[in-house]
């Protein structure tokens, strides 16, 4: 089955009252979670399940995936009720590592983007690793802009 990557690489969100600070515009550090949240909702989409990337109480994936370098720029200023669209362009930068890029539209315009660079480490000897598979299909789907159904 052939499946559009709009499915798994554009998402909405509205920006919330908890979203923002005492001047009513989002909350520097919320734009960050969100790509985050935006990153782990395109690969539960993909079809791969959050105990296979991400740790869970007792369990690990044999490969982490931490974060090595983060920004995140605004544009313009967000407020509650904005409703906005996250597009996702994640891009594999060798055989360990790869980031993803975000960008946040509020209707035709770019009101924020973001950028998270993640290394590939082995959970037990936290060297640095090859992806795992799952992740390279992810980042293959994503770059051709049409995706094959994950295994």
């Amino acid at each position: 089955m052939i499946a559009d990557s709009s499915a798994w690489l554009l998402l909405c969100r509205t920006v919330r009252f908890g979203d923002t600070d005492a001047a009513g515009v989002m909350h520097f550090h919320q734009l960050l979670r969100w790509c985050h949240e935006a990153y782990e909702e395109s690969l539960e989409r993909f079809g791969l399940a959050a105990g296979d990337v991400f740790p869970r109480p007792g369990e690990r994936p044999a490969v982490a995936l931490p974060i090595v370098h983060c920004s995140a720029d605004f544009l313009a200023p967000l407020a509650c009720g904005d409703p906005l669209a996250i597009q996702l362009d994640p891009r594999r930068l060798d055989p360990g590592s790869f980031e993803v890029h975000y960008g946040f539209r509020l209707g035709d315009k770019q009101v924020a983007r973001g950028l998270t660079r993640h290394l590939a480490i082995s959970a037990d000897t936290r060297q640095r690793c090859p992806l795992p598979a799952a992740i390279q299909r992810w980042l293959e789907a994503s770059s051709l802009g049409q995706g094959v159904q994950p295994l």
